[in-house]
């Protein structure tokens, strides 16, 4: 099998040591992949500090003409990237399309905020002493920037990062997830065929344990993490440098007592919200609030549909519930979804696990779990849905802010004062009315607070993390004066 190499400075670089990687669903090998040691990180930290002044030198049409060529090849290629993010992520062929026509967006997007990045000019001139005096303001890169990125999204989160570092004229150092790889190293490809400054990107596969530098190196000026608790460490260890972490969640979505929508349409949502991609999203749907008055309506339909989700094959068109990303995931849900049971969980569907396809989880939904289980208070990540019982609206909002994360929340009623009470009352990053907080628009701000995270990812407030304003104050003639 060949090995497909990493992307270091610019170059195609093969290395001694590969990592494989292997599909979810069946366990083959389906790459070797060049694994990036010390001495190439080394390297590439290196070279892309020296082309910090090429980088922030690229003209805007140059910048947005890289971001094109990007968006062009993603079009070309969409369905051998499709059954890429499929084959190494275990993610559903239909959900896998949806994300290569939501990179598409996000580069689109991108671009077009690059052509943006305007300064102003400020009248300084406001008393006697600075008579004549006017100030401008220029936006400037900040310099170098790491990126690491998650398995559940291996495109479309990587364009998130990856774009607007290009846009802002950083040079970037790319990490992703050791698991799905291959779609950040099919960028590269196309990155290098635009003809950038020398160290201008690496795309760096690596083992975990060899990637500290990516997070400590004084050269770097700006770290963007997604991914699991572990960013509040890499906070700690980043130094003075800019730091953007988004961290998950366990997001909850409220049903009110009139929903504003058919309980069909509300149950059909949430079933997609909660088990997509097997739950193995950040902004899954994993505790449910529901009005007691709604609640008997609500538990039959959504246990059929529940039961009723189609779970496999992560290749064929009709399913939903593909597998999590690993057995050792699945061992880990499976065995939280055991112990809330014992200690006085209902369970209305239980997933099952198959031994031909360990990784394969089946869909759970649990009532009456202990408000102190880890499973109601940690993020599953996984096919699980937590029903319960909220006495009035008030209560379900309540229900809702009791969580360390705050990413996003859910909110289906047919009363506007409970839609803005929402917004007002609810501690998240993104309140989404009449719809599950699985939404997501790539041109919007998305983000948390608490647990889930620092900053705000969508093009137009990702690229300020790549940008510093840059002050000229122009005092003008003595005679002025």
């Amino acid at each position: 099998m060949t090995t497909i190499p990493l992307w270091l400075a610019n170059r195609a670089h093969l290395t001694a040591a590969f990592q494989p990687v292997r599909s979810p669903w069946n366990g083959e090998t389906i790459a070797h992949v060049a694994q990036a040691g010390p001495g190439e990180i080394a390297q590439a930290i290196a070279a892309a500090h020296a082309a910090r002044a090429a980088m922030a030198a690229l003209p805007g049409w140059r910048r947005r003409e890289v971001l094109d060529h990007l968006r062009a090849r993603v079009v070309e290629h969409a369905e051998p990237l499709a059954a890429m993010i499929a084959q190494e992520g275990g993610k559903p062929i239909a959900a896998a399309r949806t994300e290569v026509a939501r990179a598409q967006a996000t580069l689109r997007e991108t671009a077009a905020e690059a052509g943006r990045l305007d300064g102003e000019m400020l009248d300084l001139d406001r008393d006697e002493g600075t008579r004549g005096w006017r100030g401008f303001t220029r936006r400037v890169p900040v310099g170098v920037a790491s990126l690491i990125t998650p398995f559940n999204f291996p495109l479309n989160l990587v364009v998130h990062k990856l774009a607007p570092a290009l846009a802002a004229g950083c040079p970037v150092l790319l990490k992703p997830a050791p698991a799905t790889p291959l779609t950040a190293l099919k960028l590269g490809e196309w990155l290098a065929e635009c003809h950038l400054p020398d160290g201008a990107f690496s795309i760096l596969p690596c083992r975990n344990e060899d990637a500290s530098p990516l997070v400590e190196d004084e050269r770097i000026a700006v770290l963007s993490f997604t991914g699991g608790l572990v960013g509040w460490d890499l906070k700690a260890r980043a130094g003075k440098k800019r730091v953007v972490l988004e961290l998950g969640g366990n997001a909850a979505c409220i049903v009110d007592a009139d929903p504003g929508a058919p309980l069909d349409h509300v149950v059909s949502r949430i079933v997609s919200g909660a088990y997509g991609q097997a739950g193995q999203s950040c902004i899954s749907v994993q505790r449910l609030i529901v009005h007691r008055d709604v609640l008997p309506a609500l538990r039959v339909p959504l246990v059929d549909a529940v039961r009723a989700l189609p779970q496999g094959d992560p290749r064929n068109t009709s399913t939903i519930v593909g597998p999590m990303i690993s057995a050792a995931a699945a061992d880990r849900l499976e065995s939280s979804i055991a112990s809330a049971i014992t200690a006085g969980a209902t369970a209305l569907v239980l997933g099952a696990r198959r031994d031909d396809h360990p990784s394969l989880l089946g869909p759970s939904l649990l009532e009456h779990v202990p408000l102190d289980h880890p499973l109601y208070r940690e993020e599953a990540f996984g096919p699980v849905l937590l029903l319960e019982a909220a006495e009035d609206f008030d209560h379900a909002l309540k229900r809702a802010n009791d969580s360390r994360f705050g990413l996003q929340c859910g909110v289906f009623t047919a009363r506007t004062e409970h839609a803005m009470r929402a917004w007002d009352a609810l501690d998240v990053g993104g309140v989404v009315v009449g719809d599950v907080p699985t939404v997501r628009v790539d041109r919007m701000p998305y983000g948390g607070v608490k647990d889930s995270g620092l900053g705000r990812e969508g093009p137009r407030w990702a690229l300020d993390d790549f940008l510093d304003t840059r002050l000229m104050v122009w005092a003008g003639p003595p005679m002025a004066r």
